[in-house]
């Protein structure tokens, strides 16, 4: 399937039909990490037999759904809160690390260099046209136009939003006291889209327009991407080096519950929207067999195969150390009636 296919509808379903060979998996929730869920689930489909039903519905969504035990596990980019995971006995673990990137419809114009503290003022209004002296300032020599900026947000409960939100709190003191970082805010400005697809579309369609994107939706409907001033003071793009680069400097050994910050991290070359993706899992399933066919897809995916074809998607695999820490966790912890259905 072509990746345009992939990215062209919010709802992801892969191997419907159920074979003789085991149950499909259930999970529904971010569209950041959708691209790869979808490959992934492809190619184990057709090395299993298993199938994966994902409804790219938001991280919001799959925090509710997996909540309510509709789904085998949900998805989310915005790590849950510690009571919250208590509180629905769920364990939380990364998939890959991906990047969240500026869009911008601006003809004539290549290179736009933009910073934090500018996107912030961009989505609270105080800019209002693509020539302001504001960002002239980061593009110098360059000819701006004259033309209105059109913010462009994630109408729905987003983990792309709070990835993006969380950089422009980072960035911004007047963003992070007025606005804040959450999967849904009040945004002062703009238009709002549902899901990367939506957000995507309508920078493609509207001129002036800016908006925030997991970079492979940027890449896949071949969409203009900004530059960014990183915390060191260093113009860098949105490239696998720059990816890598904030990954590496994540602090997993303090992470609880594995949310380890890529926000605005150290480094000469670190893009600054960096971010870890989550899956939910019950700590307690109803079914054990559903629940040990879900960590066995995630195990494989873990492995080579699955590596490969998240670099090949602009994902950055997690370092083996977490991997195997998550692995630790998966057979600590998920059990039904008390046995781990699990083993490590």
């Amino acid at each position: 399937m072509k990746l345009t296919h992939i990215l062209g509808a919010a709802a992801l379903t892969f191997g419907l039909s159920s074979t003789a060979f085991a149950a499909d998996i259930n999970g529904a929730g971010a569209s950041f990490p959708a691209p790869v869920y979808q490959a992934w689930a492809a190619a184990y489909k057709e090395k299993t037999g298993t199938g994966l039903n994902y409804q790219s519905i938001g991280s919001g969504g799959g925090q509710n759904q997996i909540v309510n035990r509709t789904v085998d596990f949900g998805a989310s980019d915005a790590p849950m809160k510690d009571d919250k995971l208590e509180a629905a006995n769920l364990l939380q673990f990364p998939t890959v690390i991906g990047s969240v990137v500026a869009i911008v419809n601006l003809d004539g114009v290549e290179g736009l260099v933009l910073n934090g503290a500018v996107l912030a003022d961009i989505y609270q209004g105080k800019i209002a046209k693509w020539n302001d002296p504001k960002i002239e300032a980061l593009n110098k020599g360059k000819k701006l136009p004259d033309v209105a900026v059109v913010p462009v947000y994630r109408s729905d409960s987003s983990g792309t939003s709070f990835v993006f939100t969380s950089y422009l709190a980072a960035t911004s003191a007047d963003w992070k006291s007025s606005v804040g970082a959450a999967t849904s805010v009040q945004w002062p400005t703009g238009a709002g889209a549902k899901g990367n697809e939506g957000v995507a579309g309508t920078v493609k369609n509207t001129k002036g327009a800016v908006g925030y994107v997991e970079f492979i939706y940027a890449a896949a409907n071949k969409l203009a991407t900004t530059d960014l001033v990183n915390k060191a003071g260093k113009v860098v793009k949105p490239e696998t080096k720059a990816f890598m680069e904030a990954a590496a400097a994540a602090d997993w050994t303090h992470a609880k519950n594995f949310a380890a910050s890529m926000i605005d991290t150290a480094g000469e070359g670190a893009w600054p929207i960096t971010s870890a993706t989550y899956i939910l899992l019950p700590k307690n399933p109803t079914d054990a067999a559903q629940s040990a066919a879900a960590i066995k897809f995630f195990d494989w995916a873990y492995g080579n195969e699955g590596d490969a074809i998240a670099e090949k998607l602009h994902y950055i695999p997690l370092p083996g150390s977490v991997v195997e820490e998550v692995k630790k966790a998966w057979a600590s912890e998920v059990k039904a009636d008390g046995k781990a259905v699990w083993t490590n």
